[in-house]
């Protein structure tokens, strides 16, 4: 990942450049271009096979694109990344999974990144008990723990409510608003429309590996012909009107 920060750019969390990733024959990312600010709360979102996971994957430097290239501020923190599968060992217990990841990420100080991340989720009454025997919901704390251990500036998570039930969603973005409300940048993809609408500063529309709209979610609205409707139905007339 570059870290070359252009005039004008300082104040950005992320930048992103024509970025284009292609599978073989298929372009799964066509010359996408955009900006985060910092503590920005960013939702990705678009049909599947949009190209929502490979843009992060993209940022998160976990995938390298064909062209363009993401740059950050000189001196900033590699990013976060918390994958939509949950990574972890489940017959270890929720503090020795976060020890273990603090390790292959070379904290500094493993033992002190351990005690802030059960403390930041909420978890230090569940320190000891096994992965395996927690909720789903705890299950995505511990994940976006890991993602956390190496206090990074930008947080990328991708589908990180999929599977959860209504009170487990409520709880895990309470945690995430709460990380973007002390300067976190977040970066989430998501398909449920509402939880973009209620938990996205700004939206990134996706559709056939192009960035179709970058604005509020009452921009798109308007730009969908406004008028009474819901959120969800002028996301679907934005696609239709675009050929989606």
């Amino acid at each position: 990942m570059s870290t070359t920060t252009a005039p004008g750019e300082q104040t950005a969390a992320v930048v992103a450049r024509s970025l284009t990733k292609r599978f073989g024959r298929r372009v799964a990312l066509a010359g996408t271009s955009f900006e985060v600010r910092p503590g920005e709360l960013v939702a990705v979102i678009g049909p599947n096979g949009a190209g929502k996971t490979t843009l992060l994957s993209i940022v998160a430097g976990v995938l390298a694109p064909d062209e363009g290239e993401v740059s950050q501020p000189p001196g900033s923190r590699p990013f976060g990344w918390v994958p939509q599968q949950v990574a972890l060992y489940s017959k270890l217990s929720v503090a020795e999974n976060l020890r273990l990841f603090a390790r292959l990420e070379r904290v500094a100080d493993p033992e002190a990144a351990v005690k802030r991340m059960l403390a930041e989720t909420g978890l230090e009454d569940r320190s000891d008990e096994e992965v395996g025997h927690l909720s789903g919901g705890n299950r995505q704390r511990v994940n976006i723990g890991i993602g956390l251990l190496a206090e990074p500036s930008v947080l990328l998570l991708d589908e990180p409510s999929a599977a959860l039930d209504p009170r487990q969603r409520e709880r895990l973005w309470e945690f995430i608003s709460r990380l973007a409300a002390r300067g976190t940048t977040v970066m989430f993809s998501t398909h449920d429309v509402a939880e973009a609408e209620r938990y996205g500063e700004r939206v990134l529309v996706l559709a056939d590996a192009e960035l179709l709209f970058d604005g509020t979610p009452v921009e798109l609205e308007r730009t969908a012909g406004g008028g009474t409707r819901d959120f969800e139905s002028a996301f679907v007339s934005f696609l239709r009107e675009r050929g989606h």
